[in-house]
Order: C-alpha cells, then structure tokens, then sequence
C-alpha cells in the first residue's frame, strides 16, 4: 500500500499553487462541477481519490479510512478518500447499489509531461452499469424514459414509453395505456427513469415504479422532432420509416432523452445502440401486474412450505422451474417471451415447432446442451468491445465462445426442419443466419491469431499480442529481450573486471544497480558510484547500466503502446463485425429457448397444445408447473379444465386447502406457457388464443395508499370488469371476502352477473368463492356451471382428494383446516358445537329451548390425566412398576372417554 501510494503522490497533479489552489484542486472543482450531483471518483496514479463531502460520503458507505490533505494556499486540509484502481468494480458497485450516481474522472495524458489531463469517461447510475452483481445475467438491466403521449378518443391518457439495455445494446419503443404502464414496470423491472423535469404536472398522473432511480432531464429532450433526427444520426440513415414505427412516432421523444442522457453519462455505450424494436400491445396477450404477481411469473409472492396433494406454496417463481438455458442469451430471451405472450398464432406455432424438433431429437438436443453450456455471454461482451472497455482477455473469451457457434449451428440442424428454420431465416430480422455465423467465426480466427491464449487483461503486465503476428511488436520484444540480454552480459563481465561477487538488480525508484556483498563493498572499482547502503550489501549506480536502462525503458514504452496498438485494431475488427455477431447471438438464443423448453417438456412429460382462433378451452389432467415441480413424482393431482366457447363460467366450490387455488393458477399458466410458445403440464390441451389474462387471487393491505384489504380487492375487480373481453380469460378468486358476509355475497353474485350479461359475450373465467349459494346461478344462467372440489370423510376424518368434479359443494370444512393449522381442540370443539347450531337454525329447525349458550372457556379444563402422567418418577420405578402404572392410566383414559374394556 505505501509503494502504491508513493507511485501516486509522484503522479499526481498538485503542481504549484496559483491563486491560492494547486491546479490539480482547480481541475479537480472544474470537473465536479459538470457532475455536481454524482460522486467524482478522481484518478491519481494507483488511485481514484474523493474529496470534500464527496470523500465523507465514501468514507462512511465503503468503510474506508477518511484523511486530509492540502492543496493550496488558504485551502486548508481538505477531507480525503482514495481506492486502488484494481478495486474499482467493488467499490463502485457499492456506492451504485446505495443510489448514488458515480462519475469518473481518468487520466488521459502520461504523467511527467505538467500537469496531467483528466477527462469524465463515464457517469456510472444503476441503468448504465456494465458488470457485477448489479447487472444480472440472465435478466435484462433496463433504463427507461416516459413522456406523455397521445390522448385516446375518449380522453384517457397514453403513454409514450422507450427502454433501453446499455449492455446488450436492445432498444424499445412503445405507446401504453394508463391501465398497460403497470404492467408493463412489472415486467421490465426498470433500474433508472428518465421523466421530463419541467412536466411535473403532466407526469403526476403517470404510475411510476417503485424502487427505481427516478432521473429528472430538460423537457426539451422528449421532443419527438429533435429526438427522431438525433435517432437518425445515430442509425446512420436518413429517415425511421424502415424499423416499423408508424404510429409510435411519439414514442421516439423518450428513445432521444436516453441518447442524450447516454451521450453524457458513457458516450461508448452509443456504439452498441441496436435498431429499435417496436412494441405494440395489440400482439401481445396483456397482463396488468396484480396478474403477473399473483401467476407468480418472476418473483415468488410466498415462502417456501411443505407442499402437500394440491397445496400451492412452493417459493419458486415461474421462470426458476422452466429456466433450463445454459447461455445468458438464452435466459434473457426466455424471460422475454415469458413475460410477453403472444396473441398470434404463426409465430407461436414456429416456436412450437422448434421445441417440438427437439424432443423428437433426444440426441442433437442434448449434444446442443452440452454445446451451450457454459457459453460466455456474447452480447455484453461486443457491448464491452463497442463501447472500448473491452481488455484482452474479454477478447479472448469472446473469441472463444464464437468459435464453438459453428458446431453448435450444425447440431441444431441435424433436429429437424423446424430448428434448422432457426438457422435459416426466422430469427431477429428474418436474414439467414449462415453468413453470420460465418462471419462470426472469422472474427473470432481474427482474435485467436492476434492475441495470446491467455494474455493479461493490461499489456503493461506482459506480453498481449501473440508472437509473429505484428512485425512492429516482434521487433520491439525483441529489442527489450536483447537488452536483458545485455544486462546478464554486464553482470558477467563485471564479475570477471572486478572478481567480486556482482549482481544487476532493479529498484523502482533508483533504476538498475549493480550489488556486492557490504564485505566487498570497499574493493568496489572507482567508476561505482553509491547508491545505496543495506545491511548486508551496497548498491552502485553504474554508467553503461543506466545507459542501457534508457534503452531498455524506451523499447518497453514503445512495445506497450505497439501492443496497445493491436488491440484497438482487433477491437475495431470485432466491432465492425458486430452486426452479423449479434445476429449470430440471437440464433445461439432461440436455440437455446427451444433446447431448454424441450428439456422441460421430455423430463416433465408436457405435452403441445393445440392452439385455435376460437372455441372451447379445454385442458385434459392439467397440471400447476410450479407446484408440481416441488413435490415428488406423480404425487400431484392432475385435473381437467373445460371452458365452452360461448364465455362459461364456472362457480368453483370447496373446502379451503383443497386446491382451488392452484386449480385456478395452473388454468391461467398453461394458456399462458402455449401463447409463449411452450409446451404444458398437461396430458392434452386445446387452446383457443386469448387476448388478455386477468386474476384476482389473494389480496394485501396498501397502507402506503390508504387502501384496506378489501379496498385493495374491489379495485383489482373493477380492473378486471372494465378490461376483460370475450376473448379473455379471468380467475377469480373469492371475491367479496374481506367484507361482512351479506355483503361479501352480494358483491360476489352482482360479478358473476355482470360477467354473464356482458355485452359482446362473457369471457371465459373461473370463479372460486366460499359462498355455496352462489351454486344456484347455475339455475338461472345459463353460461354458468358449477363444480367443486372433491372431499370424502371416513371415520369422522375428512380427506381433502384435490379432485375437481361436476356440482357445487355445500360445506367448506373450514372447522377441519382450523384442526389442520393447530388451533387448540377446545376450540375447535366448540367451533363444531357452533356450527351444528348454525346449521340448524338455516335448516329451519327450532334450537332446543332448554339449552344453555356458554361461552368458550378462557383457560383450558383440568386434565387430571396429564397431571397423574406429569408427577410419575419414572427414574424410581422398576420397568414392570412403570408398565403397570401405564396399564392403569389407560383405563382411567378409556372410562373418560366412554369406553370399555
């Protein structure tokens, strides 16, 4: 640490004080104040220093000691922070995980030439990170910008919304609905938002995310002329009309506020801008987020619990039981699809055909696998080369994973016709992919030939460029070899002019030296100059040493910035090649996908759904995905889904604990696995495309709104009243609840009600409720059905089958779960007295007038048995005693209880 602060202090720009400020204060306040709100990590030599708050700030987040020190005239001490250059990554991520933006300021000249210049590279927030535990890999890290869009005919807002991954270069385009932008943060998960600064009045009745860094920019910057022309220059072309954005032409105001903002905060991730990709909401299957929340698609709402039958609390997400990707490309795109089904059936019968290629082809599929496996991730690694902070060795790795795509190409078309079309043409822009692969490949030829095969990730730690390929760098490697040739030469010779005991050494700060013993330091030759005195040698300054150190020293200078050189020209090549790269790296993924989803389906026993424009959903021996997964094989209880075409609905009975829930989840997760393109936990299935899925399952407390469970509840119903159409599923799941009962009921029959008479047809929807006198509807409409959840009681035990059958039920069992969940047996025994008598009086029958109510007890009654059993001293007794006193408790037992013997 001392050597590295030293090399610092001598590198560092302090100069002299002018105006009472040293010049490396002056340039030091000049850049904090074109980032005034960030931490200004300031490079000095082996460190990035802090100052002022700045360094207080770091001090207290990083735990890093807080010291002083000046820096000019009348400037007094100034509080100071520093970390090693080496440890950036790690600190950084720490002070951005903390919500602070982070700018960092580089030396951009070689010191010992005045004062050295510094220059912001990049402005570091939690949606321009490039690496870390902040950027997950298989998930997208999204920066988002909104702005106020077009309002509809009928005077609701809209939204114009543009996202963009900084690391894999994607860029989004879409218009949304007050009641779409919900949903839609649901499922981007956006880290940073730009929001227009001056529109405050506009943007209040946005629903923004919560949890994100919201990023105020110049109104200005939204603008849809200026940002479409800034888009323009970026794509190199002279007009938008070829990237499919006719209608979301105001949605380009929000696509040019995140130019500019990269544009400052990290001018090199430009580079890696892809063409944006339209988004339009009418081809995709809509989810608001209380549904994505409650199918649990990406995050688990509850622990992790013994699971048993039909229970459905596993702790797992969707996306953790059907992630069987083995690049990060893959896992990125599955989640892709898996947030965004689609209502389309050509292309989900194209995905459907790919994944079905692979389970018919055991073989390739798991030979791609092991292809796959363990892949680097090629998208963030060109975005490292595009933007230049790619090193050797993430050329290397690039490399390496481009020289296994040609193999792996080749394996995916020996599954069939369906995954060859992967290949071929069906992926991204619809361009066969064989030419970039082949491109690809030569690419990664490029960078095998050039660089070593395990070089350091700066050529100033050893030799980069691998030896005959730069004659340039062969020439000065070999100059520097001879050099230390030489040096061994002067050893030798030294020896023999001066018979003692000589060596050539090196020192940082005092160059090259010639060493003896201090025995022999006296009979030193006159021509040694004194260096330096050790306790056990003296170290000499000798004139052709230090001429040949100036040679030396160039011939490095000069192979660093030769190999430096060559790496700028592989990056340059390997960016040129980037197109066709990340074309290849869309195939390796869809492949991935397909392989992955085949893997689930062959070891899960799914099945292809049969997918149609209209008609009966129907579901044979349907199966939760999730839940299914986390219980052995075959204990779960598999169960049939049949929803007619003209809108039935389907009152869904039982006791609590028997499996509504999950009935209800698995329906909607299989619809919503088949329009994503994947097979279903099902023995067969008929799936007729649906436009949007809604649920209502479960419901919390919003006290940050002022909202009550129930308040909570009756929103997310009227969501779903407003929104659904025939074409929509809907599960419900015991409306009216979190109210008193009468009104529960009430509410509960007026939504059935309002579902049936909807005009333009009833969606399809499952409807599970604990009001059995909702089974009468079945009676008097006529979309309407009833079924329940199958229970037997044997022996005064009820078993819950988790079996889904025809009719409603007429009791919930609610006293039994209560026994289940541990209540105490006096209540649960006065709960059953309870319900006796409520039964009684709605069966019209008289309660016995010579009854008294009581009250349950406040403390438990005696148990003299448990007394009797609590004073036995079983260490004093003898085996045949304890046996006889146990004889003589269980016949106390047994006449308590009423019975003989």
């Amino acid at each position: 640490m001392a050597a590295s602060r030293s090399k610092r202090a001598r590198t560092s720009p302090s100069g002299g004080a002018s105006g009472g400020q040293t010049p490396g204060r002056r340039q030091y306040l000049a850049l904090k104040a074109q980032q005034p709100d960030a931490v200004l990590l300031f490079r000095m030599g082996d460190f990035y220093e802090t100052f002022d708050d700045d360094a207080a700030l770091c001090a207290r987040e990083l735990g890093i000691a807080l010291t002083s020190r000046s820096m000019g005239k009348g400037e007094g001490r100034i509080p100071l922070a520093g970390v090693p250059h080496h440890q950036l990554e790690r600190y950084l991520e720490r002070l951005v995980s903390a919500g602070h933006r982070v700018a960092i300021a580089e030396q951009v000249s070689e010191p010992g030439q005045g004062l050295v210049e510094r220059r912001i590279v990049r402005v570091v927030t939690p949606g321009t990170v490039e690496s870390g535990s902040l950027l997950p890999a298989a998930a997208h890290n999204w920066l988002a910008g909104l702005a106020p869009g077009p309002v509809d005919a009928d005077g609701a807002a809209r939204w114009a919304l543009a996202a963009v991954d900084v690391t894999t270069g994607e860029l989004e385009l879409q218009l949304l609905g007050s009641d779409e932008l919900s949903g839609e943060w649901a499922r981007l998960a956006p880290r940073e938002l730009l929001i227009p600064e001056d529109d405050r009045d506009s943007i209040a009745g946005a629903v923004l995310p919560e949890g994100v860094l919201l990023t105020r920019r110049p109104t200005r910057r939204f603008a849809a002329p200026a940002a479409t022309e800034a888009l323009c220059a970026q794509l190199g072309v002279a007009t938008l009309d070829g990237f499919g954005l006719a209608g979301l032409e105001l949605a380009v105001g929000p696509a040019g506020a995140l130019l500019d903002y990269l544009a400052e905060a990290w001018p090199g991730a430009l580079a890696h801008l892809r063409p944006p990709r339209p988004v339009r909401g009418s081809e995709l299957v809509f989810l608001d987020a209380q549904t994505r929340r409650n199918l649990e698609l990406f995050t688990p709402t509850r622990a992790p619990a013994a699971t048993v039958g039909g229970a459905d609390a596993s702790g797992q997400a969707l996306i953790d039981v059907l992630d069987e990707t083995g690049t990060p490309m893959g896992a990125r795109l599955l989640r892709l699809q898996l947030g965004r089904p689609l209502r389309e059936r050509a292309p989900l019968e194209a995905r459907l055909d790919a994944v079905a290629a692979f389970v018919a082809a055991g073989g390739a599929r798991q030979a791609l696998r092991d292809q796959l496996r363990g892949l680097p991730d090629i998208e963030r690694l060109l975005g490292r080369v595009r933007a230049g902070t790619a090193h050797a060795r993430h050329l290397v790795q690039l490399a390496r994973a481009l020289e296994r795509l040609p193999g792996a190409v080749e394996t995916a078309r020996t599954a069939g016709a369906a995954s060859a079309a992967l290949v071929d043409g069906t992926v991204t822009d619809g361009h066969p992919a064989a030419g970039a692969i082949a491109t690809a490949a030569e690419a990664a030829a490029l960078v095998a030939t050039a660089l070593g095969d395990d070089p350091p990730a700066d050529p100033a730690d050893g030799d980069t460029v691998r030896a005959g390929f730069d004659l340039e760098v062969d020439r000065l490697r070999d100059l520097a070899s001879g050099a230390r040739e030489q040096l061994t030469a002067i050893e030798v010779a030294e020896r023999a002019r001066s018979g003692l005991t000589v060596k050539v050494g090196y020192h940082r700060v005092f160059g090259y030296y010639l060493e003896v013993p201090r025995s022999q330091a006296e009979r030193a030759p006159d021509d040694y100059e004194p260096r330096q005195t050790l306790a056990a040698a003296q170290r000499f300054r000798f004139a052709p040493l230090t001429a040949l150190e100036a040679e030396i020293l160039e011939a490095k200078d000069a192979l660093l910035v030769a190999e430096r050189a060559v790496l700028d020209r592989v990056r340059a090549q390997l960016a040129a090649a980037g197109a066709a790269i990340l074309r290849a790296a869309a195939v390796v993924a869809a492949l991935d996908v397909a392989a992955a989803l085949a893997t689930v389906a062959v070891d899960r026993g799914y099945v292809r759904p049969a997918l149609a424009n209209a008609g009966a959903l129907e579901i044979e021996d349907g199966r939760h995905p999730v839940v299914e997964h986390g219980l052995a094989a075959g204990a779960f209880v598999p169960n049939d889904a049949i929803l007619d075409a003209d809108g039935t609905i389907v009152v869904l009975t039982g006791p609590n604990m028997g499996g509504k829930s999950t009935y209800l989840r698995q329906t909607a997760l299989i619809v919503l696995l088949a329009q994503c393109g994947s097979f279903v936990p099902a023995r067969r299935a008929r799936i007729p495309l649906v436009d949007r899925i809604f649920s209502r399952v479960g419901a919390q407390d919003d006290l940050a709104a002022g909202q009550s469970t129930f308040m909570v509840e009756m929103v997310e119903t009227a969501t779903i009243l407003h929104q659904a159409t025939e074409r929509s599923l809907v599960i419900l799941d015991e409306v009216g609840r979190g109210t008193a009962t009468h009104d529960g009921l009430a509410i509960a029959q007026a939504v059935v009600e309002y579902l049936h008479h909807r005009p333009g047809g009833a969606p399809r929807t499952l409807f599970a409720t604990h009001y059995h006198e909702l089974t009468a509807l079945a009676g008097t409409l006529p979309r309407v059905t009833n079924r329940s959840v199958a229970v037997t009681e044997a022996g005064g035990e009820v078993v819950f089958l988790h079996r889904i059958v025809e009719g409603g039920a007429d009791r919930s069992y609610g006293v039994h779960v209560a026994a289940l969940a541990g209540l105490p047996r006096a209540v649960v025994a006065r709960a059953r007295e309870l319900l006796r008598e409520l039964e009684t009086r709605s069966a019209g029958v008289a309660p016995d007038a010579t009854a008294v109510p009581r009250s349950l007890p406040l403390e438990p009654p005696a148990e003299p048995l448990l007394d009797d059993l609590a004073a036995l001293d079983l260490d004093a007794v003898t085996p045949l005693e304890a046996l006889q006193q146990l004889y003589e408790l269980r016949a106390a037992a047994r006449r308590r209880n009423g019975v003989e013997g």
